[in-house]
């Protein structure tokens, strides 16, 4: 979804039949490849309101292709079930009614068998639309097939972190799938990387995808600014809290000194301290934390309190990305099979950049609001992004969860500041 999801179009959808209906079943059968290592069981709990069921997700993203595809482009199409737009519906309001969202994890039904049937289905559907609509047809559905791509993508991703809290709650600390850490390497001296003031160009360009809470591009006047070179460790991490960071309220903004007090945070999510050493449960099972690697699963407040601590703040969002702008979208994503924020292997080259992208999503202390002249997309789809532009954050960069072929330096994320369950990490920045 961009400037307009009628008009824009990305050019390797449009270079063949074949390319789509190949890229379509790429992003479907990786859906289904993340949940391999699961079992029947794992499927079906929701451990938070803020968690899916896997089930769900699957079913979802399905439910997506059936109603703002099949249903529009097919006028005899028949939806596999007629209950699922109401069980699978998310948050389109103007599509009807749908299941409330804190109990999906009380869908026995339909089982995870009868999800994999609806998405055989829907699939099968896709499919032989895409092999009888001629080529004008092709080009007029290409905007919401791409969207509908990157759309199971930020699924997938959910996939992962979701089962990752399912996960964490059970005393067996069950692994999603077995690794073995790298140990613990050298951190290299966090350097300052100096960016002169000057009104630079932010938001998407060109006519490669991109959603639309990426544009339009505009202007913006930005004052001289440094960028830490590396992303924060958990031993740097570890000195703060160590300093008594959760325990002074000097650093904490209001709001957040409440949430510590309430929750009794004293540490980023998923630690626990055990004989006097910190353990942490990851998706490759329960470790002792590596001091050496990126701290993840820390909230808006905790990294706005870090950041005081150490005397610096979060950059902004488009100080972000003028940074981003000349550094190679490059690091640990999904695709290397991780799963987990990795140790820096070497430090970056004088006055560069490491850890932009992948590892774990960046806060900013940019709040999600829309940039000048946003308009959302028509119908349904203006859903998608604009109405959630409110008491949110934006975050960049991705993480060891996002698809590499995701990510753009213009992405924006966005979640509540007390969210802690997706990897989400500190990158500082100072004024000069």
């Amino acid at each position: 979804m961009a400037k307009d999801i009628k008009e824009r179009v990305s050019s390797t959808l449009l270079a063949s039949r074949q390319n789509i209906a190949e890229q379509y079943q790429q992003v479907r059968r990786f859906s289904e490849r993340l949940c391999e290592p699961l079992v029947t069981e794992d499927y079906v709990i929701q451990s938070m309101p803020d968690v899916s069921p896997t089930k769900w997700h699957l079913a979802h993203v399905t439910w997506f292709w059936e109603t703002f595809l099949l249903s529009e482009a097919v006028p005899e199409y028949k939806s596999h079930h007629p209950t699922y737009a109401y069980l699978f519906n998310s948050y389109y309001n103007s599509l009807g009614a749908r299941h409330s969202r804190p109990q999906r994890g009380l869908l026995s039904r339909p089982t995870v068998e009868e999800v994999y049937d609806y998405r055989r289905y829907v699939d099968q559907q896709v499919l032989a639309l895409l092999e009888k609509i001629d080529e004008r047809q092709l080009e007029a559905l290409a905007p919401i097939i791409t969207l509908g791509l990157n759309h199971e993508q930020q699924h997938q991703e959910l996939i992962l972190t979701d089962i990752k809290h399912v996960l964490s709650c059970n005393p067996l600390h069950p692994a999603y799938v077995t690794r073995v850490s790298a140990g613990e390497t050298h951190v290299p001296a966090l350097q300052w990387i100096s960016y002169n003031e000057g009104m630079r160009w932010i938001g998407h360009e060109g006519e490669s995808f991109c959603f639309d809470n990426e544009e339009p591009r505009h202007r913006q006047f930005l004052p001289s600014f440094q960028l830490a070179s590396h992303l924060i460790t958990n031993g740097e991490y570890l000195e703060f809290m160590e300093d008594g960071g959760y325990r002074n309220p000097l650093l904490w903004l209001s709001e957040g000194w409440n949430i510590v007090q309430q929750e009794g945070w004293d540490a980023p999510m998923y630690w626990e301290k055990q004989d006097g050493c910190w353990w942490m449960m990851t998706l490759n099972g329960w470790r002792e934390v590596d001091k050496a690697e990126p701290v993840s699963h820390v909230s808006y407040y905790e990294a706005d309190a870090y950041a005081r601590w150490a005397d610096a703040r979060l950059p902004t969002e488009a100080e972000w990305e003028i940074a981003a702008g000349d550094v190679p979208v490059e690091g640990n994503f999904v695709e290397q099979g991780l799963y987990h924020p990795a140790a820096l292997s070497s430090p970056p080259a004088s006055g560069k950049l490491a850890q932009m992208y992948g590892d774990v999503w960046e806060w900013t202390q940019s709040p999600y609001t829309p940039y000048p002249r946003y308009r959302p997309a028509k119908g349904a789809v203006g859903e998608y992004n604009g109405k959630f532009m409110c008491n949110q954050f934006v975050l960049r960069g991705g993480s060891c969860v996002t698809s590499l072929s995701h990510i753009r330096s213009t992405y924006r994320n966005f979640f509540p500041p007390n969210a802690r369950w997706q990897f989400m990490g500190i990158r500082l920045a100072k004024e000069v």
